[in-house]
């Protein structure tokens, strides 16, 4: 894949290494500078790592944004990504797909591929990320398709058009971003949803603030809500609905979940039993602390 972007490159330091480092910098900039900002953890732009096989965004070698395989850029790498997408498990033809959070643009690719029939607009705060599409094949803004450089907050407040799906993806090297992560954010995305809508999160950070985040969900949805644990990283998805959430003991979302593995070559099956085991854990918390 070219990269259009006007980016510096630098060779990694270690030997051996064979990694490209991409920033946004001009041409005549002091790499040796570069790299100990870089290595400090002091360097304050998103940054690009790139093996040849895989390119990573960065906000800090702390952790790791957003991964694309170069030959196969549509391809969900990181499992918290694969999980999102269960939201196809309770609407599988969208037309109205809001993203809050663009990074390396994994689910605004995979969903501009393979939801042909779905509008998509993703919020993104940092424009030195957006600067950065290029280089990860996001899609130009076009009919389908559009990235909005605003705060996802500010946008939800403001939003007069309902989404059948909200996908909110903005975590900083602290966890979920704080501007995100509120009751009252919690219910403004929830109003914002078409009738039967999902509001879809990845939760990031140790297990303590996880705790919080699903309390408020299940405060803001009134306790209509799943989650899926990203068993690899630690993440937990949750899933809030608009209406009731969907009752797991009914056969069609097994039937639903086989036919989406053969359409995606995702392993949706399993994604639905993970949802409905926790479902029945929730239910018996519940039952215990009425």
């Amino acid at each position: 894949m070219k990269n259009r972007s006007p980016l510096l490159t630098i060779e990694s330091p270690f030997p051996g290494a064979n990694v490209l480092l991409r920033l946004l910098e001009p041409p005549g900039s002091c790499r040796e500078e570069l790299l100990e900002r870089l290595y400090s953890g002091s360097y304050r732009k998103p940054f690009i790592v790139d093996n040849g096989r895989r390119r990573f965004l960065h906000f800090d070698f702390d952790a790791i944004q957003s991964v694309m395989e170069i030959q196969n850029p549509q391809k969900l790498a990181l499992p918290y990504t694969r999980k999102m997408m269960a939201f196809l498990l309770f609407n599988r033809s969208p037309k109205r797909i809001l993203l809050l959070g663009l990074g390396g643009g994994s689910l605004a690719k995979y969903c501009y591929g393979n939801l042909p029939d779905a509008s998509l607009t993703a919020i993104e705060v940092s424009q030195d990320v957006i600067a950065l599409r290029d280089s990860f094949g996001i899609p130009k803004d076009n009919h389908r398709f559009r990235v909005v450089n605003t705060d996802g907050a500010a946008y939800v407040s403001v939003a007069t058009q309902p989404k059948d799906v909200i996908l909110a993806d903005a975590c900083d090297g602290k966890g979920v971003a704080v501007d995100l992560d509120s009751v009252d954010f919690y219910r403004r995305a929830r109003s914002r949803l078409s009738a039967g809508g999902v509001f879809v999160t990845n939760l990031c950070g140790d297990k303590r603030s996880t705790t919080t985040h699903l309390a408020r969900i299940r405060d803001a949805f009134d306790d209509e809500m799943l989650s899926l644990q990203v068993r690899k990283d630690g993440n937990v998805i949750a899933f809030g609905f608009k209406d009731h959430r969907p009752d797991f003991a009914c056969k069609q979302i097994e039937t639903t979940a086989r036919e989406l593995k053969q359409q995606h070559r995702l392993n949706f099956p399993k994604y639905a039993r993970r949802i409905a085991v926790d479902s029945k854990l929730h239910e018996a918390r519940t039952a215990q602390g009425a």
